[in-house]
């Protein structure tokens, strides 16, 4: 018996060690198919400002990752926290750091699909 309370302990304290915010990281492929079957959604580049004016997917916004804390109360330009987010950047990793930290703000539909150098979609250059 003792030894059971001490499993159950143990189950419940490395529960609670679970992060409680997440973000899914998606392929390529799933954030295209998300855009063609979807209105409602907005495109978050999270690479510098100067990386997007020379080359961004179609109708996305830049919101740089080192302007994402975890302590904000929301990101400017991005008040719905439900809203459907797909967030990319050069190849993978900020937009991974920025996805994290936006679930650890409060968004709750967050899609990480990597970087612009594997995007076969179409891009445009400045503003």
């Amino acid at each position: 018996m003792k030894r059971l309370i001490q499993l159950i302990i143990t189950v419940l304290a490395l529960a609670g060690c679970a992060p409680k915010y997440q973000y899914t990281q998606i392929s390529m492929e799933e954030a295209i198919a998300i855009m063609d079957e979807n209105t409602d959604y907005a495109i978050l580049d999270v690479r510098t400002h100067e990386e997007f004016d020379e080359l961004h997917i179609t109708g996305a916004i830049c919101i740089p990752n080192e302007e994402i804390y975890a302590d904000m109360e929301d990101i400017p330009g991005l008040p719905d926290k439900e809203q459907l987010i797909l967030v990319y950047c050069r190849s993978g990793n900020r937009s991974k750091q920025a996805s994290e930290k936006m679930a650890e703000i409060g968004y709750s539909n967050v899609y990480e699909f990597g970087g612009i150098i594997d995007w076969p979609g179409e891009t445009v250059s400045g503003n």
